[in-house]
């Protein structure tokens, strides 16, 4: 297989983004003498703006660090449900449905946790990161043909909201691919915080941040969200935003062949990557064919019981126990192995194992999940060997923008379950279950590999599969994201209405025929994707080779994704 992208070397650093003017942000503050959490962050502040129907700056963003000295922790970007919201709402109103609008609206949290990581780790200062995300608002940038598509399949959703349709249908059509998209409202609303931080600027950096972060949280841009929340019959309080910290958690952390994969907690699918991972590795994949059809059919079935396991037992851990220790021990890895056919696939989603199950689930009619589109990425390694990943989100065509502030409090409630007695089920103050999930690898040899992707319940099926393709099978960078993927949904889809495919088997068109043919002869609901496409995730990563002493860097051409070293 020849990459259509060569990988990029540098010998002091390297970024890979979801947009390349975000990997431009990112590369200007590395060259500007800014550390890889500066870097990170200038990057993801600017997805919000680049993306703009992907990434939302009062979404989401989980953020992982390793800083050189070893020290590694996630910052879980993900805000609550407000504390007035009744948990059994969906179920008492909306029959079982978590409705578009401001009642899925959980308390924003990337503002704090890009703050919160500069806070901790960063070098620099909000405006002078937020500089680049600021400028492409105010002076726009031009419509991307993915953007262009996402507008169109949505026209009918943004068009619900005046707020929405003001910024995406401007002048009521749709932007062209090549026309300027310009955000003003969203452009003062960052520049309104870099503005409070420079006025406190004698105090000192960490004043200056704290200021920043006020700004959102408890001056104008809190009233303005909560006075909207308000009238549209919301739960987001000026209380809730003010309460509000991202909370600092420990990696889940295992080994496998010397390298040691972290991933962040169970309030998002993280350690499903590690289940399926281990399952995967001990179910002998290094004996097959890359691609080949025992290949892909074993890793369709360890992905099956991971996702099995992300359904029964993931959620919020600061409100129930998540058994991640038994779920990767030997003996739960050995009795997941044992249920996996070697010459049949399973139907339906493996039982549980670990005590009690969420009940039956009802296959959907449609051939392929919706597609949900949000979610960008990026990653992060300086001089230092500091190493940043992220991954920002929130979709912009579901829950209303707020009028003058241009960005939509966080509508992540999409990813609870209606029902409160289900795991990651809603109830006041508690996380959603999260899709995005940055990850990071410490080699064998001492280097280290941010990596992650958009896609949903893709993610940690592409992650799996571009990992396994630079850490067993030697692939280049470049080469290994661009390698044909395959993904299962034969579980409960992760965003509302939860939708469930049992057997089905999306596969890429680099897939062959005759491939394709033999998952099908072992029960596989194949259904063909087009050649590279984003709905087969968008993965970055960024790898230091401590032997040769040079970092690679590599970004998916399934979206305008793009890397930078030096």
């Amino acid at each position: 297989m020849h990459a259509t992208r060569p990988t990029l070397y540098g010998t002091r650093h390297a970024v890979s983004a979801g947009h390349y003017l975000a990997t431009a942000a990112g590369f200007s503050v590395l060259e500007a003498g800014g550390n890889a959490v500066d870097a990170g962050c200038a990057a993801g502040i600017a997805l919000g703006v680049l993306l703009p129907d992907l990434v939302n700056v009062a979404g989401v963003a989980p953020i992982l660090i390793r800083m050189a000295d070893g020290t590694v922790e996630t910052i879980a970007g993900l805000g609550p449900w407000p504390a007035s919201i009744p948990a059994n709402l969906f179920m008492r109103e909306h029959g079982g449905r978590i409705p578009d609008g401001v009642l899925r609206t959980v308390v924003p949290a990337a503002p704090d946790a890009w703050i919160t990581a500069l806070e901790r780790h960063g070098t620099m200062g909000f405006g002078e990161v937020a500089q680049h995300a600021i400028r492409h608002a105010r002076d726009g940038f031009a419509v991307y043909p993915l953007l262009a598509e996402n507008i169109r399949t949505h026209e009918a959703d943004y068009a619900r909201y005046p707020s929405n349709a003001a910024i995406f249908l401007p002048g009521g059509r749709r932007p062209e691919v090549g026309e300027r998209f310009i955000q003003s409202d969203l452009a003062r609303s960052l520049q309104y915080m870099a503005d409070e931080e420079r006025a406190a600027a004698g105090r000192g950096r960490l004043a200056g941040l704290a200021t920043a972060h006020a700004a959102f949280y408890r001056g104008d841009i809190a009233r303005e969200i909560a006075g909207f929340m308000a009238r549209e019959g919301g739960y987001l309080t000026m209380a809730d935003l003010a309460a509000y910290r991202s909370r600092i958690e420990p990696a889940v952390r295992r080994m496998w062949r010397g390298h040691e994969v972290l991933t962040c907690g169970p309030w998002c699918q993280g350690p499903a990557l590690l289940e399926a991972l281990l399952l995967f590795e001990r179910g002998g994949f290094a004996g097959m064919e890359h691609n080949g059809p025992d290949y892909l059919h074993l890793l369709a079935e360890c992905v099956k019981a991971a996702m099995a396991d992300r359904e029964y037992h993931f959620g919020d851990p600061a409100f129930i126990d998540v058994p991640i220790d038994r779920l990767l021990s030997d003996e739960h890895l050995a009795a997941r192995l044992a249920e996996i056919d070697r010459g049949r696939a399973r139907p339906g989603m493996p039982g549980p194992i670990l005590g009690p199950g969420t009940g039956a689930h009802a296959p959907a009619a449609r051939a392929l999940p919706m597609a949900e589109a949000d979610t960008s990425y990026c990653a992060v390694v300086d001089r230092w060997g500091n190493a940043f990943s992220a991954t920002p989100s929130d979709g912009s065509w579901n829950s209303p923008v707020v009028p003058g502030l241009g960005l939509i409090p966080s509508n992540r409630g999409s990813q609870s379950r209606p029902d409160p007695a289900h795991p990651c089920g809603v109830a006041p103050g508690k996380r959603p279950r999260l899709t995005p999930n940055p990850a990071m690898v410490v080699t064998a040899g001492g280097g280290v590999m941010p990596f992650g992707t958009p896609g949903g319940d893709v993610q940690i099926q592409a992650m799996l599969q571009v990992m396994v393709n630079i850490l067993h099978f030697g692939m280049e960078l470049q080469e290994a994201i661009e390698a044909p993927r395959i993904a299962s949904y034969s579980f409960p889809s992760s965003f509302a209405p939860f939708d469930y495919f049992p057997g089905r088997l999306a596969v890429e068109d680099g897939i062959p025929q005759s491939t394709r043919d033999a998952l099908a002869a072992r029960g596989h609901e194949v259904r063909d994707w087009p050649h590279r496409t984003w709905l087969a995730g968008t993965v970055e990563v960024v790898k230091t080779d401590p032997r040769s002493g040079l970092i690679a860097a590599g970004a998916d051409p399934r979206r305008p994704a793009y890397a930078m070293a030096s």
